[in-house]
């Protein structure tokens, strides 16, 4: 009976060329021998596809892949939103801070709001003042009434709109010398000058700072009073650089204040500052919020959450998978089992541990997230070695003279 057929035996692999074994750079395309009698390796057809792949790629076995605790992710496309976090001053609105000054050279005569922090509505009498140039004003005034009041009747035009004129004349200016509007009804009616004048706030609020006193001496100069509507404040943060591209005005904004437990204060993004601080290298913005209840107290430290409105549609990675090594920004993508490829990426915005990529990944490629700077400490030897390790298409070298005496000293 035939005999059951036996397997054909296998092809032998046949070498490309073959490398000396002391000075990898000298090839032979057939066996050959060094100086020293050393028989050149072969080198085959697989050695030479596993170093067709892109330079600086890695092949680990299981087991090591297990022992340094590689680790991977998937990019995904997805919607890349950011929260900056960060420690606001609460400050005065100072859209709503009032400084008041006198209109006229004086001396104060009493001062009826004389403690800081009191709270003032508007149009309340704060002080009376003396001043001589006021009751000059004053008389000027009641010399074009009682001149009016004689020439009104002339049967001449021209007299009677000029007596007019200097009557509308004199009480603008009282009224430049912030005299009020009930003091100036007083003195038409009474014809009686009045020695003091008596200055009111134009605006509520609280009283933070007084710059005078009773019987003292003031000019156009001297701050009398400092009030801030506290009703709406301002609250300073600085924001780092990288966060910077994330934040725009109108944006919402949570603060919290460790003197009011529970409550959580919304406001919106102000303004941000066309300069960065010189020794922090980060960018003031400012944030509005509303203070009817005046919980929120100028000079306190808040918690604040800028909630920023950009979103950007963008392949994201773990932050961990980016490798950053002098100009090249790169990631290792996973290839096989053990196989990894390094892959130049160019990054975009940041957020909370992911870093969108711009360009050099697909969405769903697998990426190394951990152990990744031990993958790439091999890759750059592997690579290094397969640069010295190319093959030369030149003849095989001539020995040297070193050579030719280290194989004449092993035949003796």
């Amino acid at each position: 009976p035939p005999k059951p057929s036996e397997p054909a035996p296998a092809k032998a692999k046949q070498p490309l060329f073959y490398r000396n074994p002391m000075n990898p750079e000298m090839t032979s395309p057939v066996p050959a021998k060094d100086s020293m009698g050393m028989d050149y390796l072969p080198v085959y057809a697989d050695a030479e596809t596993e170093n067709a792949s892109p330079a600086g790629s890695v092949k680990i076995d299981a087991v090591t892949v297990q022992n340094i605790g590689v680790r991977t992710a998937i990019a995904k496309k997805t919607l890349l939103s950011h929260v900056v976090r960060a420690v606001g001053r609460i400050a005065y609105d100072e859209e709503r801070i009032v400084r008041l000054h006198p209109k006229t050279e004086g001396w104060i005569e009493t001062l009826r709001v004389d403690e800081t922090g009191q709270w003032v509505k508007q149009n309340q009498d704060l002080l009376s003042i003396y001043s001589p140039q006021l009751v000059a004003s004053q008389q000027e005034y009641l010399l074009a009434l009682n001149n009016l009041k004689v020439l009104e009747k002339s049967p001449i035009e021209d007299i009677r709109r000029g007596a007019e004129d200097l009557v509308k004349s004199s009480r603008e200016r009282l009224k430049l010398l912030d005299v009020p509007a009930h003091q100036l009804h007083e003195l038409t009616d009474s014809h009686t000058v009045k020695k003091s004048l008596h200055i009111h706030t134009p605006a509520a609020g609280i009283v933070i700072d007084i710059g005078a006193r009773e019987g003292q001496y003031v000019t156009p100069e001297t701050q009398l009073y400092m009030i801030a509507d506290l009703s709406k404040v301002w609250v300073y943060a600085d924001v780092y650089e990288y966060e910077l591209p994330w934040v725009k005005q109108g944006d919402p904004v949570e603060m919290r204040l460790a003197g009011v437990p529970g409550r959580t204060f919304m406001g919106h993004l102000a303004f941000i500052y066309p300069y960065a601080e010189a020794k922090t290298r980060t960018i003031k913005v400012r944030m509005a919020f509303d203070n009817a209840e005046l919980l929120l107290k100028p000079d306190l430290f808040a918690d604040v959450t800028i909630h920023a409105g950009k979103q950007v549609d963008a392949v994201v990675v773990p932050a961990e998978a980016i490798i950053r090594s002098g100009a090249q920004t790169q990631v290792f993508v996973v290839r096989g089992p053990g196989k990894f490829e390094p892959r130049p990426v160019i990054t975009g915005l940041s957020s909370n541990d992911e870093v969108a990529i711009v360009d050099g990944l697909n969405a769903g490629e697998e990426v190394v997230s951990s152990a990744q700077f031990l993958i790439d400490s091999e890759s750059k030897l592997r690579e290094a070695t397969a640069k010295m390790l190319e093959p030369s298409t030149s003849p095989p070298a001539q020995p040297n003279r070193l050579e030719m005496e280290l194989g004449a000293h092993r035949h003796d």
